[in-house]
C-alpha cells in the first residue's frame, strides 16, 4: 500500500474521534520528529513529512474531514466532488497565475512566510464587571517565538543558507501539458533558505510552547459574545514569521436580581398587597452602587411594570445607559394574625365590586355565557 493509502488517521496517530486540538498536537509533535531540517538526506523522513502534512491538511478542515471520513481517500480523486481535498500531482491554481503573469502576481519571489494561526479563548465576567468594566489577567498556552534561536530556528550563532533546490527563490518550475506550474520548493518547503543546524529547544521550528500571562481591558458594556482582539498575541509564525490574533469571547454570568435584554435590565420585585393598594415607595440598589427608589402607584397589578430611564447598562463604545424595568408581582400573605383576619373580613362586607373591577367584569361576563348555554 503507498502512502497516499495510509489512513490519515493512523499516520497521525490519532483516534477517529479526536478532536481538532489533539489532531494540531499530534501533527506538531509528528513534524518536528520528520522535519527534513533535522533529518537531512533521509528520503524515509522526508516522505513520512510530507504524508502527515497532507494528513493534516485535510482532517484540519471540517468540511474536508467530513468527507474523507464519508469516502476515505476516493472523496478527493476526480469524480467525487470532494472540493479542495489534498490532491498530489495538481497545481495550484494562484500557481499558474503567477507564472504567466508573473511578477504582477508575486511570480519567482521567495514564499511569504506562513502567519501564525488565529486562537480562542473565552472569558467569563460577571454582570458587574460587565457594567463597570474591568482589567483582568488570562494565563494562554500558546506557541510562542523560541528565545534560544529568536525565532529563526537555527541554532545560535549559526546562519541559514540558500537552498540548492531552488537557489533561494522558494518555488521550483515543472512542465505539465501546456502550463508552466511554479510550486513551493520541496527541499525547502518555499522558504529559499536551509537551516543547516536546527536550535534545540524548538527543533528548527522557531518557537516553542508557552504559558502567558496576559492583560486584557474589558470595557464598560459588554456583552455575551463580546469579542476582544489582541493583536499579535495567538500563535506565532514559524521560522519567525509573524504570529496571529487572540481572539477573547466574553460569556457574562446570570444575576441573582437582574437579567439583562441588551442595554436593559429587568428585575421582578414583591410587594406586599397593602402596598399594592395603597401605594408606596420601594428602594432598589442598582449595579451603578447608587439607590433607586421606585414609586408604587396605588391600585398596581401583578406584572405591571415601572421603568427608570438611564438606569440600566451603559452602551458598548457609545454613550448613555439603558433603561431600569422593575416588574412587580403581588404577594398575598399566608399567615395572618387573628386580628389581621377580623379586619379583613370587615373590608370585605364592605366591597361593592369597584374596588376591583377586573374580576367583577371577569364574573359577570361568565355568567352572562352561562345564561347564554342554558
Amino acid at each position: 500500500m503507498s502512502t497516499a493509502e495510509i489512513d490519515y488517521y493512523e499516520l497521525l496517530e490519532v483516534s477517529r474521534d479526536a478532536d481538532g486540538a489533539a489532531i494540531k498536537s499530534a501533527y506538531r509533535k509528528l513534524a518536528m520528529k520528520f522535519h527534513p531540517d533535522r533529518n537531512q538526506g533521509c528520503a524515509d523522513s522526508e516522505a513520512r513529512f510530507k504524508a502527515i502534512s497532507v494528513a493534516y491538511d485535510c482532517l484540519k478542515d471540517p468540511q474536508k474531514r467530513a468527507a474523507y471520513d464519508r469516502y476515505g481517500h476516493a472523496a478527493f480523486t476526480q469524480g467525487m466532488g470532494g472540493g479542495g481535498g489534498p490532491q498530489p500531482g495538481f497545481g495550484d491554481i494562484g500557481d499558474i497565475f503567477e507564472t504567466i503573469f508573473g511578477s504582477a502576481f508575486g511570480g519567482g519571489q521567495q514564499a511569504r512566510a506562513r502567519r501564525g494561526a488565529d486562537l480562542r479563548y473565552d472569558l467569563q465576567v460577571s454582570l458587574e464587571d460587565a457594567f463597570h468594566g474591568r482589567k483582568t489577567e488570562i494565563r494562554v498556552e500558546v506557541s510562542a517565538s523560541c528565545d534560544a534561536c529568536s525565532g529563526t530556528g537555527a541554532e545560535p550563532g549559526t546562519a541559514r543558507s540558500r537552498c540548492n533546490g531552488c537557489n533561494g527563490h522558494g518555488k521550483v518550475r515543472a512542465q505539465q501539458g501546456l502550463f508552466v506550474i511554479e510550486r513551493p520548493c520541496p527541499k525547502c518547503h518555499g522558504r529559499g533558505e536551509m537551516i543547516d543546524r536546527p536550535c534545540r529547544p524548538c527543533g528548527g521550528e522557531g518557537r516553542v510552547d508557552k504559558v502567558q500571562s496576559l492583560e486584557v481591558d474589558i470595557p464598560p458594556g459588554v456583552d455575551t459574545g463580546t469579542r476582544i482582539r489582541l493583536s499579535g498575541k495567538g500563535e506565532a509564525g514559524p521560522m519567525g514569521a509573524p504570529a496571529g490574533d487572540l481572539y477573547i469571547f466574553l460569556h457574562v454570568q446570570e444575576h441573582d436580581v437582574f437579567q439583562r435584554e441588551g442595554t436593559a435590565l429587568y428585575t421582578r420585585v414583591p410587594i406586599t398587597f397593602t402596598t399594592a393598594a395603597l401605594g408606596g415607595s420601594i428602594e432598589l440598589p442598582g449595579l451603578d452602587g447608587e439607590v433607586h427608589k421606585i414609586d408604587i402607584p396605588s391600585g398596581i397589578q401583578s406584572g405591571h411594570q415601572l421603568r427608570r430611564r438611564g438606569a440600566g447598562m451603559p452602551v458598548l463604545q457609545g454613550r448613555g445607559r439603558g433603561d431600569l424595568v422593575t416588574e412587580i408581582v403581588v404577594e398575598t400573605p399566608t399567615k395572618l394574625s387573628a386580628r389581621q383576619k377580623e379586619l379583613l373580613r370587615e373590608f370585605r362586607e364592605t366591597e361593592t365590586g369597584e374596588e376591583c373591577p377586573e374580576s367583577t367584569g371577569f364574573f359577570a361576563k361568565l355568567r352572562d355565557a352561562w345564561n347564554d348555554l342554558t
